[in-house]
């Protein structure tokens, strides 16, 4: 490692994992204008004026979050044994990737932050005129000229960057520009000429506004790799001697086909071929190409662009030429930028190369369109190929897929009127397919004589191209994709297409639609000629393709019985049918049976006999079911039997009419699962009245207040273990209506440590207006409010109302113990709220144990055991005796008999829980993927909404009670008794 030299070893982690900057910059958009938009912008105008920023990269800093992708190691004066230093850039590199488009942002960012100080055509020079740090402008005036360089500077100057190396093909706007600004070979303009300057790599003589070559012959090895390190320094982005580097080109393809090594030497034939093109760079110095499409003294210019394509067997290129005429009708050709192409070491047809060719010509037409600021009146494009013409201007026949994705590239990028035929001879693109010498370019470079003409002096196309008929589209046979028809009538074909068809009805005008096509072949072949009929299908066909489709599962099913006749038609039947007797009626195989006196029709007398497992057999359950209104099995059944005999036709229409979707839909049972154990709430003694309370709304009642009636609610507070009953009387279904029931609850009742109740948005009433302002509850209002106080409200799932059966419960036994006392009299509010009381004290007054009869027994156990005797909330510690019921201290008798409740608790009601009402049986878990109708109690069966199974929430046995449902675009979560399961483990639709 040489000394004074940076020696960068980037940090990887920080590059890919600590940083954002590659994931950013590297595939976001790229502020750079094209190489080829920017030199052919710069060619538009006769005064030139180029600058550079100094130090682009390092006047842009880098993210601080992204500096350390920019760390590297520093070893003073390059001495490896030393403890190297680590640092990191503050700014951009030169060689990273994304320095080019982050520097490229600031400068457009810079333009949009002060466009509005500054001429238009400023901010439009910098968006559109830099490629990179370099500054390329074409200006028509000098007053122009030297504003823009002024306005330019400034402009850059409010972000950070310096423009500065100015050079010009004028010498009054180049004086304009401070001598420190300029280049440093027109520091000093006391010279007779102007200097060259390579611009973009280039080369771009001052003096005679032209851009031109300056090569040495380089001493490379002659190798493969040498001879392309050499081809490779000859720098041309517009194609200006495209035609000589094309030789350079075939000859490095001849050595790639040879086989040839990177670093073998190449044979003597190569080696003399190499030679000649290296004798010929010299002469590129010669070759000079006007900077500015728009010759000096041309007044309002008109510009029209031509494009000329042509193909050898070794190459194919495109070159394009702009038409300029002025007012006075002076015609004036620019060489604008040329294309070659390798054809591929693949042998092809001369058609298939011109048509590449002319995909190159629209290609290359579409790239100047885009990037040249000109008004172009007229695209024209030129070839000398008579197939690509009638290629193009074919809409009928299909082609091959090469020839077919060119023409349509080119019918896309062109129009048809825009095509034109010109003789090889005349076309300038006929040296860039075949390679030329480097003194033999003229033609290449000035275009074709004819374009400075008047356009009636034009080639005009041949005779045969001006209207393309049979005759002329010989050419375009061997691309012709040719049609090929096969005709079988293979049985697994027939069983597979039968099988596309989901109904009985489908799948007849299928078969009719195919025999009237049959008919039609035949005819055709017989009489020579023959037409399709047209219209829909009739009766008559419709009848002949169910004969034929039932003739065809007859023969699959039942191949004995349908070929070996015995006598008086009988049949030499398998056992399966001896019980049917059959007979061949018209190819069909019947039922024989014992009806034949019987005064009904043939058809019922004799059946057609089908197969139980065939999808024909399906398709017809199918029909006649729906025939019957999705009837049970037997309407289905005997509705068959009139026309069809299936064997085993009980068994076959139950199991298909089994997986009827709308039957499903209409008689699928809801979810269930093995009923789970009781929550810790109701099974945990020993803690005081109402710890763990269950709350829901009842109501309205209306009580009489003055002369007008209001509505009244009742809140139900449920112990979940002693199943004491709490009520109070709410104003209305406000928040604060419920908060301040709430606060009377607990100062009555003591703090609980968890409420529970319905879902907040969608608690359940007896009526519809209880529903709707229990919707509007504000649970975080409610949520806040008992946070505060220490509390937890614990909501059960949406719809699974059968979790909250312990206050579901009570609530009907207040409505009935309220119409019992009520009797629909209208009472007012301190008589409701006694009457609460009253419901309250029946309802703690009931046996929680069956009772007895025999007197020796305690009474039965209630909440008032222990309701009655609560004094505070917490219970003190100690062990209290029997004894203690006598002593004359108060609070220990109602501790020992608090006691004796939860003893007698655990021993009697406890063991009362023990058993499962209902939900016996372990089920089958819903799973993913399974489809489900989502039921719902306020809408009719038929309305319920179609769902997916996204996702199961097992319990820790592993059995699923709640689900996550899909309807439509939205996810809902549901409690299995709220699903009927219709399809297991797949989305079928309806």
């Amino acid at each position: 490692m040489k000394p004074n030299k940076v020696r960068i070893v980037f940090d990887c982690a920080a590059k890919f994992c600590n940083g954002s900057l590659n994931d950013q910059l590297l595939s976001g958009p790229d502020f750079t204008n094209s190489l080829v938009g920017v030199l052919l912008r710069f060619r538009q105008e006769r005064i030139a004026l180029v600058a550079d920023i100094e130090g682009m990269f390092h006047q842009v800093r880098v993210t601080p979050r992204d500096a350390g992708a920019l760390r590297f190691l520093w070893w003073d004066n390059g001495d490896l044994d030393k403890t190297p230093k680590e640092y990191q850039m503050l700014v951009h590199l030169f060689g990273a990737t994304s320095s080019p488009s982050c520097a490229g942002f600031a400068l457009r960012k810079t333009v949009e932050d002060n466009q509005q100080d500054f001429d238009p055509e400023v901010s439009q020079t910098v968006l559109e005129n830099f490629y990179v740090d370099d500054c390329l402008k074409s200006i028509s005036s000098r007053e122009e000229g030297k504003r823009l360089v002024s306005q330019l500077c400034e402009i850059l100057k409010r972000g950070g960057f310096r423009l500065t190396k100015w050079v010009s093909n004028d010498r009054e706007v180049l004086s304009a520009v401070p001598s420190t600004e300029r280049a440093a070979s027109v520091v000093d303009l006391d010279f007779d000429h102007l200097p060259i300057e390579r611009t973009l790599g280039v080369l771009w003589d001052m003096n005679s506004d032209s851009f031109g070559f300056k090569v040495s012959p380089k001493d490379v090895p002659t190798t493969r790799r040498g001879l392309l390190s050499a081809t490779s320094s000859l720098y041309d982005p517009l194609g200006f001697v495209a035609p000589f580097s094309l030789n350079a080109k075939i000859l490095l393809q001849d050595l790639c086909a040879q086989g040839l090594g990177w670093d073998e030497t190449v044979g003597k034939d190569e080696l003399q071929r190499w030679t000649s093109w290296l004798s010929e760079l010299p002469e590129l110095s010669s070759v000079k190409i006007d900077r500015c499409f728009k010759p000096t003294g041309f007044v309002d210019p008109s510009y029209d662009l031509h494009i000329f394509c042509d193909a050898s067997e070794r190459a194919y290129a495109a070159c394009a030429y702009l038409r300029v005429t002025d007012t006075d009708d002076r015609i004036h050709c620019a060489f604008v930028m040329g294309k070659t192409r390798l054809c591929p070491l693949k042998k092809m047809s001369v058609p298939r190369l011109e048509l590449s060719a002319a995909a190159l010509g629209v290609k290359l037409g579409q790239t100047i369109k885009e990037e040249l600021r000109l008004p172009l009146r007229n695209t024209t494009y030129w070839t000398d190929s008579t197939s690509v013409l009638q290629y193009i201007s074919n809409e009928s026949r299909r082609f091959q897929t090469f020839v077919a994705n060119r023409v349509a590239k080119i019918q896309s990028m062109s129009e048809r009127s825009q095509w034109r035929h010109v003789s090889t001879h005349a076309n300038p693109a006929d040296d860039g397919s075949r390679g030329m010498p480097a003194g033999k370019l003229a033609r290449w470079l000035q275009g074709p004589s004819f374009l400075v003409k008047e356009e009636r002096e034009w080639p005009v196309s041949p005779p045969s191209l001006v209207k393309t008929d049979t005759t002329t589209l010989d050419l375009l046979v061997p691309e012709v994709k040719k049609k090929q028809v096969f005709a079988t009538m293979s049985e697994d074909i027939l069983e597979r297409l039968m099988a596309k068809y989901s109904t009985w009805q489908r799948l007849k005008r299928g078969v009719a639609w195919i025999l009237r096509y049959k008919t039609y072949l035949k005819l055709r072949v017989s009489r020579g000629i023959a037409s399709l009929k047209k219209g829909d299908l009739t009766l008559e066909e419709l009848n002949a393709a169910e004969r034929e489709v039932i003739k065809h599962v007859q023969r699959q099913a039942f191949p004995i019985a349908t070929n070996d006749k015995g006598n008086n038609g009988r049949l030499q039947q398998a056992s399966t049918l001896s019980k049917l007797t059959p007979v061949m009626k018209d190819g069909l195989l019947r039922v024989g049976g014992r009806l034949t006196k019987a005064p009904i029709s043939d058809e019922m007398k004799h059946p057609l006999i089908l197969p139980h497992d065939h999808h024909v057999t399906k398709l017809l359950v199918m029909y006649y079911h729906q025939e019957v209104g999705h009837s049970g099995a037997g309407m289905t059944w005997t509705a068959l039997r009139d026309r069809y005999w299936i064997l085993k036709g009980g068994a076959t229409v139950r199991r298909v009419i089994g997986n009827c979707f709308q039957c499903k839909k209409r008689n699928s049972a809801r979810g269930r699962q093995f009923m789970a154990d009781l929550p810790v709430e109701r099974v945990t003694p020993d803690h005081p009245p109402f710890t763990n309370p269950g709350v829901d709304f009842f109501g309205p009642f209306y009580v009489k207040q003055g002369r007008s009636e209001v509505k009244r609610y009742g809140c139900v507070f449920t112990c979940l273990a002693t199943r004491a009953v709490h009520i109070e009387v709410a104003n209305s279904l406000e928040t604060d209506s419920f908060i301040n029931a709430l606060r009377r609850f607990i100062n009555r009742r003591g703090s609980p440590e968890k409420i529970l109740s319905d879902n907040g948005t969608n608690f359940k009433g007896a009526y519809r207006e209880l529903k709707e302002g229990l919707d509007k509850l504000n649970s975080k209002k409610v949520d806040l409010f008992l946070m505060q106080k220490g509390i937890a409200w614990e909501f059960n799932p949406p719809g699974a109302s059968h979790m909250g059966g312990a206050w579901e419960r009570m609530i009907r036994s207040i409505r009935r113990i309220l119409g019992s006392l009520l009797k629909q009299q209208l009472v007012n509010d301190e008589t409701l709220t006694t009457l609460m009381t009253e419901v309250e004290a029946i309802l703690n007054a009931r046996p929680l144990t069956q009772l007895s009869l025999d007197p020796r027994d305690e009474e039965p156990l209630t909440p008032n055991h222990l309701l009655l005797l609560r004094k505070n909330p917490s219970l003190p510690p100690g062990t209290f005796t029997k004894e203690d019921s006598y002593l004359q201290r108060r609070w220990r008798q109602v501790q020992f008999l608090a006691n004796q409740f939860w003893k007698r608790w655990i021993k009697e009601y406890l063991p009362l829980l023990q058993q499962r009402q209902k939900w016996t049986r372990v089920e089958r878990n819903f799973q993913t993927d399974d489809l489900v109708l989502v039921a719902d109690d306020s809408s009719p069966r038929g309305k319920w909404p179609l769902g997916k199974v996204t996702a199961t929430y097992p319990d820790r046995h592993g059995r699923v009670r709640q689900v996550e449902v899909r309807v439509g675009s939205k996810y809902y979560k549901r409690p299995i008794s709220k699903l009927c399961l219709l399809e297991a483990g797949k989305d079928t639709a309806q």
